[in-house]
């Protein structure tokens, strides 16, 4: 960087700066240019770095916080820096002056400490302390929260011109350092009663809303509750404290009851039940993070449908950084709480968090622990089915996205049953399977109740063959994903090519008329486009028809939703007929003539069956009400 001096008068310094009160020893102000390619990494930061202006009083707090650490810290060793034991960040908005002041009673800085650390661009005193620290005993360092760099310009969002004056703690000396944020800063004497540093923003025509303590205190709380130094905001002349001061999830959990969980689940999430589960945990090694976790025990107000992203929040040293941080996948955004790490700094971006290698490890690491707690509580089936019937649509969706986690999550899963009440999983699926079953069935629909009483049960209920019933928005999409479990592949017993002759029919059936043939090879030339294929077959006991997809495309309930969507896919159905059917062994028996009406009302009631309406509605009524009355002798 190029550093020019230069020399005013001090009358024109307090002019220009009436906040600064120049020292009587000192009849100058120093003037220092920016670099060229520092002014433009200037403008970076104040115009596209934060995505929200409200950010630069979380920078500027944990500055403030930091320098009273490093104070606490260096008394240790010296009690010329001890804290005054009412020590605070303190926040005072001035109306009339139109300017914010936020001050603390920390280390403070000498003049070069603010031409080094404010004058140069992403230059951190903090990072340099930090280094000063490798030798020190871990219980006896200090919890460093912010960077006097890149964060402490976000100031100019807001502010035309900002004044820093500062006293260095163990010394008599102060400074005041200025600029307008336009390439130059000025350095001159000043005077300040105790150590510490007082940061005045004169704030621009548009942020008026900066000077209301109500204001204030509501951006403390949510950007800077839970740091440990006391934080105030003046309001009518008198500090009022605008922080809670304790980070729960900084604490062991021997020192946090049930009820300070409650609170604080309550108060993170505008919750008024209890929560299901409690994570509560601290990562240790090479990534460094602790994390208070609750998975809720109702469902939310708001629909988990309606924003498909992870609102835990992102704190770093205790400071809030974003709910937006996508901790968690889309699968498990029911999760809320914090995660609060040592390994990212405070003054990143929304945006720049997106690339960060440390934060995509924590997310795996958050990710497999509650994987694994959800893997834990899933032993206790009555506890997990109320978990499962709040969230288990939303779990669900794991299988479809999240390909590295799919053999953690299919066990997780639950689903209502052709052949046991109440909810089973897959693996109580596979300890029924009939000797010789080569697959895992299941049948998706719309309507869980209509589920139960579906044609397509009945093959399957009458050789003993178990089926998954699925209703879930989800269901139509994950089997696919999933493909198999524990080697037997997953099949939707709407698919075409389901043989099964080996397994024997409770009960003795008819034979299947003369004439079946003809008749169905008649049925398919009246429907002609209208089916891919009309067949016999042996997976229907009581009804006459069912229709079923081809072979290889998708499943029933699949092409249903394409339709819906306006896509066309999976091609024409297959109808399926029954041969022992009393209908089918009349209509076979019938006059050629009569195929091709009968041909159609059979595909219609195959359409009704499966929870779509007739081809022609209007139509069908007519046929129907001119069965019922030739039925009557009408």
């Amino acid at each position: 960087m190029r550093i020019e001096n230069g020399r005013v008068r001090k009358h024109i310094a307090t002019a220009f700066f009436p906040t600064a009160e120049a020292s009587p020893v000192s009849e100058t102000i120093e003037r220092h240019e920016f670099g060229a390619e520092v002014g433009r990494l200037l403008d970076l930061v104040v115009h596209a770095l934060y995505s929200d202006r409200e950010i630069f009083l979380r920078e500027l707090v944990a500055n403030a916080a930091d320098a009273m650490d490093r104070r606490r810290f260096e008394a240790l060793t010296s009690a010329a820096s001890a804290l005054p034991p009412d020590a605070k960040v303190r926040i005072a908005p001035d109306k009339e002056a139109r300017t914010l002041t936020v001050s603390d009673a920390g280390i403070g800085m000498t003049k070069e400490d603010l031409a080094t650390n404010l004058g140069t661009i992403a230059r951190s005193g903090t990072r340099a302390f930090s280094q000063t620290l490798e030798s020190a005993k871990a219980e006896d360092r200090p919890s460093l929260i912010g960077q006097f760099g890149v964060g402490f310009y976000s100031a100019f969002m807001v502010a035309d011109r900002v004044t820093v004056t500062s006293r260095r703690a163990g010394s008599d000396e102060a400074w005041t350092w200025a600029s307008q944020g336009q390439g130059s800063y000025t350095l001159e004497p000043a005077t300040r009663a105790e150590p510490g540093t007082d940061i005045v923003l004169h704030l621009k025509e548009d942020a008026d809303e900066y000077l209301e303590p109500y204001r204030l205190d509501h951006l403390v709380r949510k950007w800077a509750d839970f740091i440990t130094v006391p934080i105030a905001v003046v309001r009518d002349g008198k500090d009022e404290s605008a922080n809670q001061g304790t980070a729960l999830w900084r604490k062991p959990k021997s020192e946090v009851t049930e009820e300070q969980y409650e609170e604080f689940y309550r108060s993170i999430g505008m919750n008024f039940d209890k929560p299901w589960a409690t994570l509560h945990w601290r990562a240790e090694g090479q990534l460094e993070f602790s994390a208070l976790l609750f998975v809720p025990g109702s469902k939310p107000f708001q629909a988990l449908d309606n924003e498909r992203q992870s609102k835990v929040r992102l704190h770093v040293r205790r400071m809030f950084i974003t709910d937006e941080a996508e901790l968690l996948p889309p699968w498990l955004r029911f999760v809320q709480g914090v995660v609060d790490t040592e390994d990212l700094p405070l003054n990143v971006s929304r945006e720049m968090l997106q690339s960060t290698p440390a934060l995509a490890r924590i997310r795996r690491a958050v990710t497999g622990r509650v994987v694994s707690e959800l893997t834990t509580r899933a032993k206790d089936a009555e506890s997990y089915t109320a978990f499962w019937e709040n969230f288990g649509a939303v779990l669900k969706e794991g299988i479809y996205e999240d390909f590295e986690r799919r053999g953690e999550i299919a066990p997780l899963l639950r689903f209502r049953s052709s052949a046991v009440e109440g909810w089973t999983s897959l693996p109580d699926y596979m300890s029924r399977m009939k000797d010789g079953q080569e697959a895992i069935y299941y049948l998706v629909a719309d309507d869980a109740e209509a589920l139960k009483s579906s044609p397509q049960l009945e093959g399957f209920k009458a050789r003993g063959l178990e089926v998954l019933l699925l209703s879930d928005h989800v269901d139509a999409f994950w089997p696919d994903q999933l493909g198999t479990f524990e080697e037997k592949p997953l099949r939707s017993i709407t698919k075409g090519g389901l043989d099964l002759s080996k397994f024997a029919l409770d009960g003795e059936q008819p034979e299947a008329p003369e004439g079946i043939d003809a008749f169905v090879a008649a049925v398919k030339t009246a429907l002609g486009a209208e089916v891919s294929d009309v067949r016999t077959t042996d997976r229907l006991v009581d009804s006459a028809v069912v229709l079923s997809a081809g072979t290889g495309g998708p499943d029933l309930q699949m092409q249903r939703l394409m339709r819906r969507a306006g896509r066309a896919g999976g091609g024409q159905p297959v109808l399926e007929i029954n041969p022992r059917h009393p209908l089918i062994r009349a209509l076979a028996a019938s006059p050629e003539s009569e195929v091709p009406q009968a041909a159609g009302t059979l595909l219609d009631l195959a359409r009704i069956q499966d929870g779509d309406s007739p081809r022609d509605p209007a139509a069908f009524a007519r046929t129907v009400a001119a069965a019922l009355a030739a039925a009557r002798g009408a």
